[in-house]
């Protein structure tokens, strides 16, 4: 029903206008043919049909990019739900990670320069997370330029 709420709105409108005239006998197409006969010398009556025919296309622009920004405010929504998902995983991934980066550090003999390159590596990883996290604008490019090596 609610996919046709527009015709039950317009089912509801043109039953009420034909109500109105049968009850008060009016004569409404007849009293329009009658406004236009007295706008006639104003030469107004050549601007109905072309303001009609703008009308209709405004109309419908309107509904296209209606229809375009709620796409594009579910697409958001998505993408927003898969960063905090994928922020979710790798922050475990990181802290489960610790866990070898203590046991490396408590390993008499353990090279420190690869805890070196551990820590630059989880480092990198979050900023890119939070660089994902901060997209304003969610297309292809800005989401691989904001992961991309700096």
């Amino acid at each position: 029903m609610k996919q046709y709420k527009l015709t039950v709105i317009g089912i509801v409108c043109a039953s009420l206008l034909y109500l109105i005239s049968v009850l008060f006998n009016l004569e409404i197409f007849e009293a329009l043919i009658v406004l236009l006969d007295e706008l006639e010398h104003l030469e107004i009556d050549e601007i109905i049909l072309p303001g009609f025919v703008l009308a209709c296309f405004v109309i419908a622009d309107v509904l296209r990019r209606n229809k375009v920004n709620r796409v594009d405010q579910e697409k958001l929504k998505i993408y927003r739900a898969m960063v905090q998902s994928t922020h979710h995983v790798l922050n475990n991934f990181l802290n489960q990670m610790l866990i070898v980066k203590m046991k490396a550090e408590s390993t008499p003999g353990f090279d420190p320069k690869v805890l070196k390159i551990y820590d630059q590596i989880v480092d990198e990883a979050q900023q890119q997370i939070h660089a994902l996290s901060n997209i304003s604008d969610v297309s292809e490019a800005s989401i691989h330029e904001s992961v991309r090596p700096k």
